[in-house]
């Protein structure tokens, strides 16, 4: 599966699903930046694929478990993709996971994705990720944390945020963040104002302060 499958998958997306429109807070200026999204289940990484306006020139970033069939089963269920405590969750438990390890891999291979990893390869993920950006493209992110019922996605990761130090140290230039609300109930992508990397900051003078802000974004 390569560029074909992943454009006929999104002409698929975009013709027997809801349109979505975009809001912006601000005038999009173009140029190397980070789109910071809520997951909104499964259908915020798909719907911003698919029918986000600046789609072609997206890179998100793929959980390296995804990548992997013999992963996937552990991480749909650790990801919490139904509600655990639901009816149907016994059967669910049983045979979503092994579903989407046949189809999901090879679905993401196809995307133009940066894997991400969780242990010393992470620095992989970071580089890649520098280097789509130095082509003037745009990554995309869902870094809210999973959990069960009410705490679910109410924080989220911070780590990658040092990309802004390897981003400023390979470009001089400060790294943009777009926190987006997908907002299913309006069929709406709301954009909110960026948010700016400071490179004469230290990472941890400011890393509360960036959650802070991408986490308002993208509760909408």
């Amino acid at each position: 599966m390569g560029k074909r499958f992943y454009k006929l998958a999104g002409a698929t997306v975009r013709l027997f699903s809801h349109k979505m429109k975009t809001e912006w807070e601000e005038p999009f200026e173009d140029g190397p930046c980070v789109f910071v999204v809520n997951h909104a289940g499964s259908s915020g990484p798909v719907d911003m694929c698919a029918k986000f306006p600046l789609r072609d020139k997206i890179h998100p970033w793929v959980n390296s478990e995804m990548l992997n069939p013999k992963e996937v089963p552990a991480y749909v269920r650790k990801d919490y993709w139904w509600k655990p405590d639901s009816f149907f969750a016994p059967v669910l438990n049983v045979t979503v996971p092994y579903i989407a390890s046949a189809l999901m891999p090879p679905m993401l291979r196809s995307i133009p994705h940066i894997p991400v990893y969780r242990d010393q390869r992470i620095m992989l993920t970071l580089r890649q990720s520098v280097r789509v950006l130095q082509k003037d493209h745009y990554l995309l992110l869902f870094p809210e944390i999973p959990g069960p019922g009410k705490n679910s996605h109410r924080r989220i990761n911070t780590g990658w945020l040092r990309l802004g130090q390897l981003w400023y140290k390979a470009s001089g230039r400060a790294l943009k963040m777009y926190p987006v609300h997908v907002d299913y109930k309006n069929h709406i992508f709301k954009v909110a104002a960026p948010v700016w990397y400071d490179p004469s900051r230290r990472f941890s003078e400011q890393e509360k302060e960036l959650a802070e802000k991408l986490t308002a974004g993208i509760r909408g």
